[in-house]
């Protein structure tokens, strides 16, 4: 009984090491804290990376780290996808009110980066009526907004040096840390670090509020801290080299990148897409079949359905199966839950399709059916259906082309797809250009051998008209 009582004390104690495993949450496109490096392989690094598994190794737990965007990553932390994020949280009265906050394993003063022949900002109360592109629920987004910034939301910091090169935004609100990694990157980049912001932030684990982990991840970031661990860490991400050699070419990192883009195309675009589509037609067919019911109730309901799906977007409806459900306690992994969106989202707009395709049959087609003997689910079967297949097959084929496409949207919710692939390896050596323009190929290329598909199956189709 001791025994027990003495076991369950301590998985209340140590919820972390009761479980065997810290799933960390983290973006994974935001250098030097958490990126892909090309130098490993592709492989997840950074220092918030680092940190998290020196943790891990400290409280003797397997470490998963599960990538989302930053402006999700408390959405996806809310509802149980991990157990911390691992990415820069500052700490603020506002997080400590709403989160467990760990003590904190590094410090970052903000600067303001600005074009290099921009004159006018030269002071954070310049930022006044100025745009900045800043991630919008991040402190440094705050620090913008408190000066009088417009800001224009990006997802991350790359994102938000590629508009501010491009001249779409007037600076660029962030840790000194990073802007000295991008610069590290990219010397001649038309830049300048225009003023400090006079802010110094601390940045700390965040976990869910009374989560028992605290003690756990304090006393391991202690332990680190005593030892050098975290100062050696720090020395190896963010201590910046610019005498490092420049970057592989252009076409190199694209011949590199060829077959981890195909490989997420094969594995999770087309697979994603093909479920999707063939689950969305059963459910369209039914609810198409409900439309046309002389049932008001099943008619009814069908027409809501219909309602809810095409008076909604698709990113909100990702949003509301992944993040929304475990709270009313659903929780699905994120394959599925894509799966289920996309199906629910092709059927709304399928059925319509459908339901006109049966309605284009001249009603003579069922009183001949009828006056052979075929019952309605006979008719529907053998002499409705197939016609209006034929009708259907072209608007079909462009629902299935716009679902390959809309499958990028999966990466907000932790599906690492052929887009979030192509922004994994784009973060860190910003060639944004070469990689999402090979990632646009792929879809291209894809959606080029549905159309051929979609040609061939008409002219099948076209063989059985009477002419």
């Amino acid at each position: 009984m001791l025994s027990a009582c003495a076991s369950s004390e301590n998985e209340s104690d140590e919820p972390i090491a009761a479980a065997g495993v810290l799933r960390v949450g983290t973006e994974g496109i935001y250098p030097p804290y958490s990126f892909h490096d090309p130098a490993q392989g592709g492989q997840l690094a950074g220092y918030d990376v680092d940190v998290a598994r020196a943790v891990g190794d400290k409280l003797g737990v397997r470490v998963e780290f599960v990538e989302t965007s930053w402006d999700s990553i408390f959405a996806a932390l809310e509802a149980d996808r991990f157990d911390i994020v691992a990415n820069e949280v500052t700490i603020t009265p506002e997080r400590e009110a709403k989160y467990d906050l760990s003590e904190p394993y590094s410090t970052a003063e903000g600067v303001i980066v600005t074009r290099a022949d921009d004159t006018s900002i030269t002071s954070l109360a310049d930022l006044k009526g100025k745009r900045a592109a800043q991630s919008p629920t991040s402190n440094w987004a705050d620090v913008a907004r408190q000066a009088g910034a417009q800001i224009v939301s990006v997802d991350g910091f790359a994102q938000a040096m590629a508009v501010l090169n491009d001249g779409r935004v007037d600076a660029v609100v962030n840790d000194t840390l990073s802007v000295q990694a991008y610069l590290s990157e990219r010397p001649d980049a038309p830049i300048k670090v225009a003023a400090n912001t006079g802010e110094t932030s601390e940045q700390a684990f965040a976990a869910r509020k009374n989560s028992g982990m605290l003690p756990e991840l304090n006393r391991a970031l202690n332990e680190l801290r005593a030892e050098g661990k975290l100062s050696e860490l720090s020395q190896k991400y963010l201590t910046i080299d610019l005498s490092k050699p420049p970057p592989q070419s252009t076409w190199r990192l694209i011949a590199d990148n060829l077959w981890p883009l195909a490989k997420a195309a094969l594995t999770m675009t087309i697979p994603l897409t093909i479920i999707s589509f063939a689950i969305g037609l059963v459910i369209a067919l039914v609810v198409a079949l409900g439309r046309l019911s002389s049932n008001w109730l099943l008619a009814g309901v069908s027409r809501f359905y219909i309602s809810i799906i095409r008076g909604t977007p698709l990113l909100v409806q990702l949003f509301i199966v992944f993040f929304a459900l475990p709270q009313i306690g659903v929780r699905i992994d994120p394959f599925p839950a894509a799966v289920i969106a996309f199906s629910l989202n092709v059927g709304g707009y399928a059925a319509e399709i459908i339901r006109a395709a049966i309605q284009s049959i001249p009603k003579g087609q069922w009183e001949a059916a009828e006056t052979i003997g075929f019952n309605y689910t006979g008719a529907l079967r053998r002499i409705i259906l197939p016609q209006a297949t034929r009708v259907a097959v072209p608007p079909l084929s462009n629902t299935l082309i716009s679902l390959v496409k809309d499958t990028s949207l999966a990466s907000v919710i932790l599906v690492t797809e052929l887009f979030r692939t192509a922004q994994n390896v784009a973060a860190p050596t910003f060639e944004f250009f070469a990689l999402y323009g090979t990632a646009a190929l792929y879809y291209w290329v894809i959606c080029l051998v549905l159309s051929f598909a979609q040609n061939r199956f008409e002219r099948r189709l076209e063989r059985f008209v009477a002419r």
